[in-house]
């Protein structure tokens, strides 16, 4: 996941992830930064299908200025996926990232330390 967001779910300040896609993904997920996991959250939900104009109602939550939405929409629908419990880790922690991953990465047995 790209910075600034990434630190800001873990920090808790952005409750709203925005993506394309839903997923029916639910539970515990961590975030990672680079090559590092820097914290974890719940996806709790998902919501929408939104237009960029009903999102831009919601900053405060997604933390995305109208131009970036528009950006990344290009024209189509986006959903938020629903973060609570934020935690940031002390010491971010190295993990593995296959080649081609995109948006879920399971982690091997040398990640187990999380």
């Amino acid at each position: 996941m790209r910075e600034p967001y990434a630190s800001m779910i873990v920090k808790g300040l952005k409750v709203w992830e925005i993506r394309k896609k839903r997923t029916n993904v639910r539970g515990e997920i961590y975030i990672i930064s680079g090559s590092y996991v820097i914290g974890k959250v719940e996806l709790v939900d998902v919501l929408g299908p939104f237009t960029v104009d009903e999102l831009s109602e919601y900053e405060e939550k997604h933390r995305i200025s109208y131009e970036e939405l528009k950006s990344y929409a290009r024209g189509s629908k986006l959903y938020a996926w629903v973060l609570e419990s934020a935690k940031e880790f002390k010491k971010p922690l190295k993990v593995s990232i296959p080649k081609g991953a995109q948006i879920w990465v399971r982690l091997g047995k040398s990640d187990k330390q999380i």
